[in-house]
């Protein structure tokens, strides 16, 4: 049996986190396998994959670290599930907002600040996710949580917005627990316009990069085994960068 390790997977658009570990669990022949942090369906980028018991005990540590992301926001059109998964809910043009109104806008969200979950979420309450309340129309009451937003910085050409609708990019370094989908909700409510989350890309996750993970799309070909164990990294080298 394959040695359990940590393992970097660069998750499509598309799939689910879950059918990235099977693809990791089919091809390593190790049973015990989790992530530590979900990604969306529509989201893609870094799924850190832990193989092996000993691996797995990690999970919590690993997901305690930082995490960054390259974030694109439609402005003027809010969704139910505040990303592109879901129905829209309202559509309010945006006019023109100069770059001065959304770097300050952008300046309010940074460092320690309440963050309230969105209905549409993984975490738990009673024994099973917000989205199963959700999904029946049943109101659950979201305690906030303490986050922290190190860094949110635009990435576009930073020009001046106009129209009913338009786009706007952002890098985000953020603690663990931060949403990014009610984060693009609330920078479009302070806007005053609104906005939902169209694209999400992870690229770090604590001390692990996109730049050394395996390609999810490669799942399927023949050579995957091998490039895949490659780029293991063992129990002890993890445990040593989580120091």
């Amino acid at each position: 049996m394959p040695d359990p390790g940590v393992f970097l997977i660069d998750k499509p658009e598309g799939p689910t986190s879950f059918q990235m570990v099977r693809h990791v669990r089919r091809l390593l022949g190790i049973k015990k396998v989790g992530h530590a942090g979900t990604l969306d369906p529509f989201a893609s980028g870094l799924l850190v994959v832990c193989a092996g018991r000993p691996a797995t005990r990690l999970i919590s540590a690993i997901m305690d670290g930082d995490k960054e992301y390259l974030a694109t926001l439609r402005l003027g059109v809010e969704t139910e599930t505040q990303d592109p998964e879901g129905l829209v809910t309202a559509r309010t043009p945006l006019g023109r907002l100069s770059r001065e109104q959304i770097e300050e806008c952008l300046r309010r969200f940074r460092g320690e600040q309440e963050q309230v979950p969105p209905k549409y979420s993984a975490l738990k309450y009673q024994g099973k996710p917000l989205y199963y309340y959700a999904r029946k129309g049943i109101e659950v009451i979201k305690e906030s949580r303490r986050i922290v937003i190190r860094t949110l910085v635009r990435t576009d050409d930073d020009h001046d917005l106009e129209g009913d609708e338009a786009d706007l990019s952002v890098r985000v370094v953020c603690s663990k627990g931060t949403y990014i989908r009610t984060l693009a909700a609330d920078i479009g409510r302070v806007l005053g316009c609104g906005a939902y989350l169209t694209q999400l890309r992870r690229t770090r996750s604590g001390s692990f990069s996109i730049e050394d993970s395996f390609p999810g799309r490669d799942f399927g070909l023949p050579d995957a085994h091998d490039r895949l164990s490659a780029g293991g990294i063992s129990v002890d080298d993890v445990s040593k960068l989580l120091q």
